[in-house]
């Protein structure tokens, strides 16, 4: 269920991304036919395995997401970022323990209930494959080397990612660039595709969008497919083909069925409604 809203959640943006460059109409057709295609992809590199497929298509992903994170910096405002990336660590470091206990009681809306919560147990239904996969991908390294690449390293491109989109964003909010803010509120899927617009090469910074929004998607459903297919064959690492195909595919078939029958909303619940009892069980 974890994987199949996040693929949910990914087509939406895909589709929002080929309105913006081809005019390409949002609606669940044409995101089925979405999933369909992500699925196919990540069918085919989990049938290839660890080393071949998934491996490789993450590294790619990786140098590709780089570059893109490099090219926003330097062709946005490039010190207003770098200045608001130490803002924010400082930021976050002061009001980690009141925004880690807030409990929006003083506050009559339901932000909390539909971001934060949702996102909470979003997360908690990935931890069973995130667990396993971490653990496969660290056999052999040290604690050292553990800790250093699950730990920290993904923690600070996460802050430096999140300080080079987010604060070009803000940037471009406060100086009347762009109406960030009426855009999103439209669609949030558009956000992306909106802040690129104003930058150069804005055209292929959105098809690079496009492209890393699928591929992380394909490398997220072959790597949990991996794991639920070891789990299934008895903790069998080189488990027959067919097998993996039925999981790959199952991911597909669940993220399309929610997505017909409820929209995003039935992918939130199905996630909120799975990560409660791992959360209880943990």
């Amino acid at each position: 269920m974890g994987l199949a809203t996040s693929l949910g959640l990914g087509v939406a943006q895909v589709n929002a991304g080929l309105n913006h460059l081809y005019g390409i109409s949002i609606d669940t057709t044409t995101q089925v036919i979405l999933i369909a295609v992500i699925t196919g992809f990540a069918t085919i590199s989990v049938v290839m395995g660890l080393d071949g497929g998934v491996k490789r298509l993450s590294e790619i992903n990786m140098v590709l997401a780089g570059v893109f994170l490099l090219f926003v910096l330097i062709a946005g405002p490039t010190v207003y970022i770098l200045s608001g990336f130490t803002q924010n660590i400082g930021y976050y470091m002061a009001n980690f323990l009141e925004m880690s206990l807030w409990t929006e009681t003083f506050r009559d809306t339901n932000w909390q209930g539909t971001w934060t919560v949702f996102y909470w147990a979003w997360w908690i239904s990935w931890s069973p494959f995130v667990g396993m996969f971490i653990a496969r991908i660290s056999k052999g390294r040290t604690i050292k080397e553990f800790i250093v690449g699950v730990i920290i390293i993904p923690t600070t491109i996460s802050f430096l990612w999140m300080s080079v989109f987010g604060g070009a964003a803000i940037f471009q909010q406060l100086n009347g660039i762009n109406d960030l803010t009426a855009i999103i509120s439209v669609d949030e899927s558009l956000a992306l595709f909106a802040l690129v617009e104003n930058l150069q090469l804005s055209t292929v910074l959105s098809i690079v969008g496009i492209i890393l929004v699928i591929v992380f998607f394909v490398t997220s459903s072959d790597s949990g497919s991996l794991v639920v297919d070891h789990l299934t064959s008895g903790g069998k690492l080189d488990s027959p083909v067919p097998q993996r195909i039925f999981w790959a595919v199952m991911e597909g078939v669940v993220a399309a069925t929610l997505l017909v029958g409820g929209g995003l909303s039935a992918l939130q619940t199905a996630s909120i409604l799975t990560g409660l009892p791992v959360f209880c069980f943990l």
